[in-house]
């Protein structure tokens, strides 16, 4: 899919999540990347394009931050499906976007690094790729920390419904999907770059 035709579908899912969302306020908390990593991306298009592939994932990951942000996370409705089908404690939606929030930092990190470094394949990149995951990951749980502190403990958009390892579940999956992404798609993306004359 081109990336126009991927941008107008995140647009779309954007307006449509805007309209009648659990709460407002968490809406605009749950999109704002979104509504910044789109304008980011337009902009850079011509100087810096990326990979299909990064489109891709990035526009799959903005799509779950924006259904999340409508129903709130512990309330998605394929959510509640899953649970139900497999028995789980909790809804899981919440873990699903967790593990991406491990592969898109890591799509976007190693495709800078190898565009606009001496790095190559292999050693310090892999582990610098995985590094990067973790800090926004973690940086995520400390906003996540601070909205609580700030709401007085009733931060809703958190997700962590009762879960006290939470934050740990959630650095582990955006470790885990950094991970996956670079042992599976980073020849694929190596490709698409090459394609790419960088």
């Amino acid at each position: 899919m081109s990336a126009r035709l991927l941008l107008a579908a995140v647009l779309a899912l954007l307006a449509w999540s805007g309209v009648g969302p659990y709460d407002r306020f968490l809406w605009f908390q749950e999109v704002a990347a979104v509504l910044i990593g789109v304008p980011i991306l337009v902009a850079t298009r011509r100087t810096f394009p990326l990979t299909p592939l990064a489109y891709a994932l990035t526009a799959f990951f903005m799509a779950i931050l924006i259904v999340g942000g409508h129903y709130s996370y512990a309330r998605v409705p394929i959510g509640f499906t899953f649970q139900e089908a497999f028995d789980l404690s909790r809804n899981h939606y919440d873990r699903f976007g967790h593990f991406f929030q491990g592969v898109i930092p890591a799509v976007l990190t190693r495709e800078l690094l190898l565009r606009k470094t001496p790095l190559q394949p292999g050693g310090w990149l892999f582990f610098l790729v995985l590094c990067v995951p973790l800090a926004v990951s973690a940086s995520y749980e400390l906003i996540e920390w601070l909205s609580a502190v700030l709401q007085g403990g009733a931060a809703d958009f958190l997700g962590s419904q009762g879960d006290i390892w939470d934050a740990q579940w959630d650095m582990f999956l955006a470790l885990l999907g950094a991970l996956l992404f670079q042992v599976v798609l980073s020849r694929l993306h190596d490709r698409q770059m090459a394609r790419l004359g960088v």
